[in-house]
């Protein structure tokens, strides 16, 4: 199956990558960055357990905030449950959700101190101050979850599969939808399986170059 790209050799990308090679592979970073695009339709082929959970056991080692892991993944399946789901979801991607394989709703566990004897246990102590903090807690668990979604593409990618992220979406209402019992909140909505035969993704658009984005001082 393939999908239509963009020879990237024909596009003028400033680079500094002659003078600084990468340390993976060229077909490491085509699958995981170059090749790869946001996908907005997808094949009936269905999405394995195994590969998502292979993308995490990857990606959980990738750093958050005091080890705290606060990401967490509801894997939507049912054509209930993607009923439910895309009521909360904005026109334009209730169609989308509605046709995946398989959507996953990645979130962040506001109660992850709970597990800081495990994950940081040279940090125990943060409990108590957690428990009483809620208003750092969900801030923690907000920018570490989303930190963590980026690595979830990646890696998700890395197990072969083609993922079209979406943030047009009612976040309060997919927590009561889903999430009332465990506190958990939405982050992002990740459409995820293999491209469709056309029409599946955009064509290849440039990115900003080195130069446009960093700054020494």
């Amino acid at each position: 199956m393939t999908t239509e790209t963009t020879d990237l050799s024909d596009l003028d990308f400033p680079t500094d990558l002659e003078a600084a090679p990468l340390s993976i592979s060229d077909e490491v970073a085509d699958l995981l960055f170059h090749e790869a695009h946001t996908v907005n339709a997808f094949a009936d082929d269905a999405v394995p357990d195994g590969a998502v959970r292979a993308a995490y056991d990857l990606v959980r080692w990738g750093p958050t905030a005091m080890y705290t892991v606060p990401l967490r993944l509801l894997l939507v399946r049912t054509p209930d449950a993607r009923a439910r789901l895309a009521a909360h979801l904005t026109e334009g991607n209730r169609s989308r959700v509605l046709t995946a394989p398989l959507t996953i709703v990645a979130a962040a566990d506001t109660s992850f101190h709970h597990h800081l004897a495990t994950l940081a246990p040279h940090a125990v102590g943060m409990v108590d101050t957690f428990e009483g903090d809620a208003e750092s807690r969900v801030q923690l668990a907000r920018q570490s979850g989303l930190i963590q979604v980026g690595y979830l593409i990646a890696g998700l990618r890395a197990a072969g599969l083609h993922v079209g992220p979406m943030g047009g979406f009612d976040a309060a209402g997919i927590d009561t939808e889903f999430f009332a019992d465990n506190g958990w909140r939405s982050l992002l909505v990740l459409n995820v399986g293999q491209p469709a035969l056309a029409g599946s993704a955009r064509p290849r658009a440039r990115r900003l170059a080195y130069a446009d984005v960093a700054r020494t001082v």
